[in-house]
């Protein structure tokens, strides 16, 4: 016993001194910031306001420090294993590789020495749309006002990035008039550093104090660039695939790098655009980075310094070669000084240079260069009245070489496959791209059936009814669905033959789109709507508003920056749009194709039966439906994905209901059964 006794106390001290150290690193372990974000919000409806306060704090300070210490590790490992330009031209692909395996595995390495365990911080995209919309300050600001000072600051920042908050501006108006408060008070406390060195070097400029205009603009660009390189930075590490989680995706090594590249080289696009938007808004403001220059050589003109005025001047013209007014102002600045100067060496050069060879690493690594639609940082720069090719990626700028350019080699012009169908107008007739407009794709009486459809399933118990339009209260609403219909059909509610009509015409229209534009892939249903929208009588006088606004088929319409943003609540995954016309005998109706701005109209249909526009569901393509002032307007509206994962369910239940019926036809045919002798 006593020659054990020394080992039971040597193990027990280690034992000990282990449990000493996990508890000092569990200490050390960064709370994540949902569960606290969490407690928070119990503690609220618990109305434990000191609750509130503590969690709030505790959540918003993990949030800043998470994101701080992925900053910092991405900075250091992206050091450490460097991806150099000049080596990767001869080095193989297998280097490139495992260079990207080395900082990813750094990375990870690093936050979890930080923070603990990178598993523990994942948090759900609700919560993170809750911190991106500052709803945190929110509940502080509420909370603040039941135990202590700090209600005007949280209110205030949450206001910045929800601006169509009525009532929080109207509790900002009465803190105002509170004793004590002062206007320093009204902090932004997620103000970003570089909007607000903008802003007042913007106020500076205005009031005529160029001296301090100039110091405020100058902290700005430091500050943008400051902030480009973390953002950027923060695009490494893990990426989500979600589009390919479905049961056909196996990927190769080289389709899974890619998927990986194209997320981290979208994610780096993003940040030109997320560093040019004021929280709560969605566009970017306009020209932003080279207005810094443009502000800045004025101002430094003012300020008697024509040296650093031309700098600007030439900095600005790499983002806006031979603008006019900016070419009148450098030639003035040249002729005091007597002399040229070269601009200044922009950081945007090495960003966009890079952001060209990291596009050229994904093809010439991944063998895989196929055809995409990708906006660069100069749309997000440029002006609204300065257009580029809408089709290629375009990376030239003076300094540099032109990196690869990959075109999007769009098709159209393939067999319509029936020969009754009649082309009318192709894209360049209705000013645009993908874009088709047929005739005589169904017959007068095929038309007339599938509208006698239509108000059969509402008679049936659909569940539309007549109501208002979705989209206008001066429209009455009323459509059917392919598996609805065959339901009905099916049950004896409506003819069968109507509902078989209706699935046909809509895989006769799918056929003739994919066959057009000459897709070298299967087109999905993801969407198919029998509709007919109705001239309600007496709201038809002075109407100004649209049967359907202007929009894009899967992206967010944004006319002020001339964008469509590819993000939800858009249907992403649409590829291809048609409309199928039943009728043309009422007032009104006509289908319109506009410029991104949501007024200028490229080109104008007028229904009639069996005619079919046909157009890809991207930017290309606002469109819209002018209100119908008389009668009533039928369609058949298909919408198509090229992607498996999204086809619409119904169509594949309706697909289900086709085959049973054809097998049961087909049975009853081989025993030579009369249907009237089975009654």
């Amino acid at each position: 016993m006593d020659a054990n006794a020394p080992v039971s106390t040597a193990t027990a001290a280690i034992a000990l001194l282990l449990h000493a150290c996990l508890l000092w690193r569990a200490s050390r372990a960064l709370q994540p910031y949902d569960l606290l974000y969490q407690s928070g919000v119990e503690a609220f409806y618990s109305s434990d306001y000191s609750g509130v306060v503590r969690y709030m704090e505790e959540a918003l300070s993990s949030y800043s420090q998470l994101r701080r210490t992925k900053v910092r590790c991405a900075l250091r490992c992206e050091e450490q294993h460097p991806v150099e330009e000049e080596e990767e031209e001869s080095a193989s692909e297998l280097r490139f590789f495992y260079t990207l395996l080395r900082r990813a595995s750094c990375l990870g390495e690093c936050v979890e020495r930080s923070v603990g365990a990178q598993s523990v911080h994942r948090v759900s995209e609700d919560v993170t749309q809750d911190f991106h919309r500052r709803i945190p300050y929110n509940f502080l600001q509420l909370a603040y006002r039941k135990v202590s000072a700090g209600a005007v600051a949280a209110a205030h920042t949450y206001f910045q990035a929800n601006p169509e908050h009525v009532e929080m501006g109207e509790h900002l108006e009465q803190y105002k008039l509170l004793e004590g408060v002062k206007e320093e008070d009204f902090i932004d406390r997620e103000a970003r550093q570089h909007q607000k060195a903008f802003t007042m070097g913007v106020k500076h400029y205005d009031s005529g104090d160029y001296e301090k205009a100039i110091e405020h603009f100058e902290e700005a660009l430091l500050e943008y660039f400051n902030a480009d390189v973390e953002c950027r930075v923060l695009c490494e590490g893990p990426q989500k695939f979600a589009d390919n989680e479905h049961l056909h995706y196996r990927p190769s090594l080289y389709e899974l790098i890619s998927d990986h590249l194209m997320q981290v080289l979208h994610c780096k696009h993003e940040c030109v655009r997320d560093l040019a938007t004021r929280p709560g808004r969605l566009s970017p403001m306009e020209n932003y980075l080279p207005l810094h220059y443009d502000y800045l050589q004025f101002a430094y003109f003012k300020a008697n310094k024509v040296s650093e005025a031309l700098e600007c001047a030439q900095s600005y013209l790499l983002f806006h070669k031979g603008e006019e007014f900016m070419m009148e102002n450098m030639e003035h600045y040249r002729e005091v000084l007597g002399h040229d100067m070269k601009p200044r060496q922009v950081k945007h050069i090495y960003i966009l240079h890079s952001f060209c060879f990291f596009i050229q690493q994904l093809c010439k690594n991944s063998n895989i260069c196929f055809s995409f639609l990708f906006a660069t940082m100069l749309n997000t720069w440029r002006r609204k009245s300065g257009k580029f090719p809408k089709n290629f990626i375009h990376c030239h700028l003076p300094i540099f070489s032109t990196c690869s350019i990959f075109s999007v080699s769009f098709v159209e012009g393939g067999p319509l496959l029936y020969s009754n169908v009649q082309l009318v107008q192709k894209s360049e007739d209705l000013n645009g791209s993908q874009r088709v407009l047929l005739d005589n794709v169904i017959s007068e009486d095929e038309c007339t059936e599938l509208k006698d459809l239509a108000h059969s399933v509402t008679m049936a118990g659909d569940g539309y009814r007549g109501k208002m339009s979705p989209h206008t209260p001066n429209e009455k609403f009323e459509g059917a669905t392919v598996l609805k219909t065959l339901q009905y059909g099916y049950e004896g509610r409506i003819p069968l033959r109507s509902a078989r009509l209706f699935y046909d015409v809509s895989e006769k229209a799918r056929r003739i789109i994919e066959s057009y534009f000459m897709l070298n892939t299967t087109l999905h249903f993801s969407y198919t709507h029998l509709v007919c929208r109705t001239a309600i009588q007496g709201q038809q006088e002075h109407r100004n508003d649209l049967s359907h606004p202007i929009h894009a088929d899967n992206c967010l319409l944004d006319p002020e920056a001339n964008e469509c943003w590819k993000e939800p609540p858009a249907y992403t995954y649409r590829d291809y749009s048609a409309l199928l016309y039943l009728n043309g005998d009422f007032d009104g109706g006509e289908f319109i194709f506009t410029e991104m701005d949501a007024k200028t109209v490229t080109a104008s249909i007028k229904p009639k039966c069996g005619r079919m526009v046909g157009f890809s569901s991207g930017g290309e393509n606002p469109h819209g439906v002018r209100a119908v002032t008389n009668g009533q307007r039928c369609a058949v509206a298909l919408w198509f994905t090229l992607d498996p994962l999204f086809r619409e369910l119904e169509r594949l239940q309706a697909d289900e209901v086709i085959q049973s019926l054809d097998s049961q036809n087909s049975w009853d045919q081989e025993l030579n059964i009369n249907p009237k002798d089975e009654l």
